[in-house]
């Protein structure tokens, strides 16, 4: 274990039909680099994780995002699924806390279906990115620079495409979370 995010806290923010893996992977390699990380959602107790389109794990929510500070967070981990970021898009306090989130300058990773949260917080203008394919149609008109890459970084935004790119994107998050806050983008 190294300890590169000793003393750093570390946010997932997730609901319903969240890709498992894409949560679970990238919470061990920040968790085993030495972070703290809150599983933050929309609503309180568990969530259902998904293996593709099969039922996976009830997952144990640590907060919800409508109560937490962008303040008590070094970095953000945004995992896709289908359902999950298209129900975190629709939720007022999910997308305001990526607005600002994104707005702070700390680092972001974000995965497959992830970006659709960051379209709706629109913050995706000027950014280099890559994402599920089905996505990338979205990422272009919100004036994204989209990339077919592993893992794309673009001061402190870390993308990746898909379940198959997930160590290339762990490597990289530990990297840009130990790095930490890049200034703000306007």
């Amino acid at each position: 274990m190294s300890n590169k995010l000793q003393d750093k806290t570390v946010a997932i923010l997730a609901t319903d039909g969240v890709e498992q893996v894409e949560l679970i992977e990238p919470r061990k390699a920040v968790e085993e680099a030495g972070a703290t990380v809150r599983l933050l959602s929309i609503k309180e107790g568990e969530i259902q994780g998904m293996n593709h389109d099969k039922p996976g794990d009830k997952l144990k929510v640590d907060g919800l995002v409508a109560d937490a500070s962008v303040e008590e967070y070094d970095a953000l981990i945004l995992p896709g699924g289908v359902q999950n970021p298209d129900t975190l898009r629709m939720d007022e306090k999910a997308v305001a806390f990526v607005r600002d989130f994104a707005r702070s300058g700390k680092p972001i990773g974000v995965i497959c279906h992830g970006p659709w949260v960051m379209i709706e917080a629109d913050v995706v203008r000027g950014r280099r990115m890559t994402s599920w394919p089905s996505v990338r149609t979205d990422l272009r008109n919100a004036g994204a620079e989209v990339v077919d890459e592993e893992v794309v970084t673009d001061k402190g935004l870390v993308s990746s495409r898909k379940p198959d790119d997930l160590p290339a994107f762990c490597r990289k998050i530990v990297e840009e979370f130990a790095e930490g806050r890049h200034p703000p983008r306007a």
